[in-house]
């Protein structure tokens, strides 16, 4: 240890960039190395062997250190997942979606969740349900206005008269 001390610091401190992580480094390095010390092989050189195991350590110290930093987040900032709020109204929404699609006659139910949900187009939705496709896009055109209605007090940009 007392051979290789210092070249283990000054190659640790190269990799790390900071004193106190290099002894970390530095130290890691050579429990490393005592503890690997039978894999050692007495035919070829200590120093690169050691030298190595230094590299290694000090690499997987800055990238320990890497992944624990972080930066103090603005009080003020947004968060980037949706609150318990919107979390309850979105589930609330999703229910009152469901019931007004169950309200709907089974061919406007799956000509508008074939249409919106799935992307089918109207005439490929009048083959699968053997109709023409204006009763396609008149029960789309149907389904819609009632959901708008049945979904209103959800969002304003649903409000319209009455059918």
């Amino acid at each position: 240890m007392q051979r290789y001390q210092a070249a283990v610091r000054r190659l640790t401190r190269g990799v790390t960039g900071d004193a106190h992580d290099a002894d970390d480094a530095a130290q890691d390095a050579f429990l490393s190395a005592l503890d690997r010390i039978e894999t050692y092989d007495p035919s070829r050189p200590f120093g690169p062997w050691l030298m190595r195991i230094a590299t290694n350590a000090a690499i997987d110290l800055v990238r320990r250190r890497a992944v624990r930093r972080a930066d103090a987040l603005d009080e003020r900032a947004p968060s980037r997942t949706p609150s318990p709020v919107s979390d309850a109204e979105g589930a609330e929404v999703r229910g009152k979606l469901f019931a007004a699609l169950a309200e709907l006659p089974e061919r406007q139910r799956v000509a508008v969740t074939l249409f919106d949900v799935e992307g089918y187009s109207h005439a490929e939705i009048a083959a699968v349900l053997k109709i023409p496709e204006g009763t396609v896009r008149s029960d789309v055109f149907h389904a819609r206005r009632t959901l708008r209605v049945a979904l209103a007090p959800y969002d304003p940009r649903f409000e319209t008269e009455e059918p």
